[in-house]
């Protein structure tokens, strides 16, 4: 049969329909493509544009890309779950960058141990760390790239006078939200709590403490005819390191040593608190911020402390900077008393605690201006974080809440020598585990209570740096004592000017 031109017409407008969805399905098809690639190169190119960096690159198909709004944001969800960016996987790696500690490697039994409480709790995820071990400036320089190049990590070691600036960077992740329902923080000495807040918001845990005191050689003190009481105040230290001096450096030996080296400031602050006094306190007037902080170090408190420096300058004690380190040299008894820290122990590993504490006198303090002043120490030491380009915040907090369980942290920082910022390690299982263990431990323990520590503030680098300025020139011939006021007061107006005064 031959159709009809009515059938012919219909036939044709069927065509034709049946082009045009075609066509539109096309259409929307090719839209619907455009707009995923545009999404994919958003969370490329976005605000923070991830890098397969070198240290990253062999599992780059992990990294989470993180947006505008997780970047930016302070606060995040508590879960007990890892999260909905790793529901449609069974691995997950947690990257992290950590300082060395001067011995690469010290990280792995804990990490380790914290990595398998996790498994624990997941048993359905195959969980693994990624993380760089590096010298402590290092860690920082590598922190700041990371972070500018928007690489996710997921935590870091953060020297505590670090915090200020990272967290005014908004570099780290606000912690707030975890620890008020973690309820642990009354766990922590008060101070090491403080020092992982910046402005109220709690960015860091301290994870343990270093304290310095005086360390001395008995046989070298007793060639001199030293009683090693006369090393406690001002007066009695430095007509003990005269006496030093003219025994043993005809033998090559210092008696004791000034530090000229980056950090000489910390060995002064701690004359600057027995005495009442402060790096810099809050002043009401800010041209910008209202209340903020002001530098108050030369005052009448820091020009008596340094005062005491320039008396050891005069007495013939020494600016060294030490080409080993100061554990080093006193080791190998080219100094024979020496402010020092906690660590100074470590270098005689091996050696039975009886056996180093028959050689090696200490003395848990700083010397003292006369006995009725309460001596004062400086406290050191890490803080874990989480950067904010971390896409695991909650599996990377999970992470560090098992590596702070005092069943898991107690027993690796005794190995180490290190000193707790939890009460409960420090006045029950370390100490009583520890007293008959390792040397002076439970002395230098004593010492965390009366401890200080440095503002966490973005400026502190920078203060510091006009503090060591002002010790060099102290050392230096040309300084005499009624100079030192002025000294100090040019360093504080450079000071008062880098904080916006």
């Amino acid at each position: 049969m031959v159709p009809s031109f009515l059938d012919l017409d219909r036939y044709s407008s069927f065509l034709v329909c049946l082009a045009i969805l075609v066509v539109v399905i096309s259409l929307q098809l090719d839209d619907y493509s455009s707009s995923l690639d545009h999404r994919f190169k958003i969370a490329l190119e976005g605000p923070y544009s991830v890098n397969t960096d070198l240290f990253f690159e062999e599992s780059s198909l992990s990294v989470a890309f993180a947006t505008a709004e997780r970047a930016n944001s302070s606060d995040f969800v508590n879960s007990s779950s890892i999260g909905s960016a790793d529901e449609n996987g069974t691995k997950i790696t947690l990257r992290g960058l950590l300082t060395d500690l001067g011995d690469k490697g010290r990280w792995k039994s804990l990490l380790d141990q914290g990595l398998e409480k996790l498994q624990q709790k997941y048993p359905d995820k195959k969980l693994s760390l990624e993380y760089q071990e590096l010298p402590t400036n290092d860690t920082r320089n590598e922190f700041l790239r990371l972070m500018s190049n928007g690489t996710a990590i997921d935590f870091v070691s953060v020297d505590q006078i670090w915090l200020g600036e990272f967290a005014s960077k908004d570099l780290l992740s606000n912690l707030t939200s975890y620890v008020d329902s973690w309820g642990r923080a009354p766990d922590w000495y008060q101070q090491h709590w403080d020092g992982g807040s910046y402005n109220g918001t709690v960015y860091g845990i301290w994870t343990w403490t270093d304290v310095r005191g005086l360390w001395y050689w008995k046989d070298l003190l007793q060639q001199a005819q030293i009683d090693a009481e006369d090393l406690k105040t001002w007066k009695g230290y430095i007509e003990s390191a005269q006496k030093l001096n003219q025994q043993l450096n005809p033998k090559g030996v210092n008696g004791t040593i000034l530090f000229d080296t980056y950090y000489s400031q910390d060995l002064w602050y701690p004359y600057l608190w027995m005495l009442g006094g402060d790096i810099v306190q809050l002043k009401d007037g800010h041209p910008t911020k209202g209340t903020y902080w002001f530098p108050t170090y030369n005052s009448t408190e820091g020009i008596q402390a340094l005062g005491f420096i320039k008396d050891q300058i005069d007495a013939g004690v020494k600016p060294d900077s030490l080409p080993a380190s100061d554990r080093l040299e006193f080791a190998q008894k080219k100094i024979a008393a020496i402010i020092g820290g906690s660590w100074m122990p470590g270098f005689f590993a091996g050696q039975k605690s009886a056996d180093i504490e028959n050689m090696i006198g200490f003395i848990p303090l700083f010397p003292v201006p006369s006995l009725d002043k309460q001596s004062s120490t400086l406290m050191g030491g890490w803080e874990l974080a989480i950067p904010i380009t971390s896409d695991q915040k909650a599996l990377a907090w999970e992470l560090i809440d098992a590596i702070l369980e005092p069943d898991i942290l107690g027993p690796w920082i005794q190995k180490y020598g290190y000193l707790p910022t939890q009460i409960p390690l420090g006045q029950g299982l370390i100490l009583n585990q520890s007293a008959a263990e390792l040397p002076y431990y439970d002395t230098l323990i004593s010492m965390i209570p009366f401890g200080n520590i440095r503002p966490s503030m973005p400026e502190y680098p920078i203060i510091a740096g006009h503090i060591n300025e002002a010790i060099d020139q102290v050392y230096s011939s040309n300084s005499t004592k009624s100079s030192i006021g002025t000294i100090l007061n040019e360093a504080a107006v450079k000071s008062a000017h880098t904080l916006g005064w």
